[in-house]
């Protein structure tokens, strides 16, 4: 589950990432240790990218973190997020667990979810 909220005076994107439920287990003791990486794209180029703290052996993790991106008011509908839960691991690279987009280019959920925040500026809007 993840929140918007977008600050048009300000040029502000606010991504809170609350949880994730029912991960598959990534790692042999039937668990993960799961993050969120969150990549900002503007016209299929990554501008930046930013990420929550592992939380250890869950598969159902809550992490309440805000990430904040700036973007310019009239890029907006040029740009969209690409989250990804991740496990990490101490040897080796970390595998990805999931994705999706959210955005204005994106299909689906993640298409509504940016309508939906754009058309309610200043205010959270949740969605799974």
């Amino acid at each position: 589950m993840l929140s918007l909220c977008y600050l048009p005076t300000a040029g502000r994107l606010t991504v809170t990432i609350i949880k994730a439920r029912n991960l598959k287990a990534m790692d042999i003791t039937g668990s993960s240790d799961p993050y969120v990486k969150v990549a900002l794209m503007c016209r299929n180029k990554q501008i930046k990218k930013k990420k929550t703290t592992v939380r250890k052996s869950t598969l159902n993790p809550v992490y309440n973190e805000a990430l904040v991106f700036d973007i310019p008011t009239e890029n907006i509908d040029e740009c969209c997020i690409l989250v990804q839960v991740k496990d990490y691991d101490k040897v080796g690279s970390n595998e990805v667990v999931g994705y999706c987009g959210v955005g204005m280019q994106c299909v689906g959920q993640g298409h509504n979810h940016w309508v939906e925040m754009l058309d309610n500026p200043r205010k959270p809007t949740a969605h799974w």
